[in-house]
């Protein structure tokens, strides 16, 4: 009875073990720079408020700590890795990536708020 239990599981599509590698790979390295993008996010809206009511040193002090997660060389290798992964995925032969892909996206982006 395990065995036939054991085997049926086995049978089951798993949504992680549906996508291609490429897609795997996109959305754990997202997930690895979720805090990024959120405190880049949080940084975007603080530079747009400060200018809109023209404090100056504020946009600059969001502006240099923008400029540093930038720097930040792992981040940057991340970022590079996932920019040379975006146009192999927009042709991927399986349709789940993007779907998948968008969905993760959807949920990394509220739960930064």
């Amino acid at each position: 009875m395990r065995r036939l239990l054991f085997f049926l599981l086995l049978l089951v599509p798993l949504p992680s073990l549906a996508l291609s590698t490429d897609a795997q790979e996109f959305i754990r390295i997202s997930k690895e720079l979720e805090p990024v993008q959120c405190e880049k996010r949080r940084l975007r809206r603080a530079i747009a408020l400060a200018e809109a009511e023209r404090r100056d040193t504020d946009v600059r002090a969001a502006r240099d700590r923008f400029a540093k997660l930038d720097k930040d060389p792992k981040t940057a290798r991340l970022e590079k890795r996932l920019a040379e992964l975006e146009p192999r995925l927009k042709h991927s032969s399986d349709p789940e990536d993007l779907p998948t892909i968008s969905l993760q996206q959807r949920e990394a982006f509220y739960r930064c708020d």
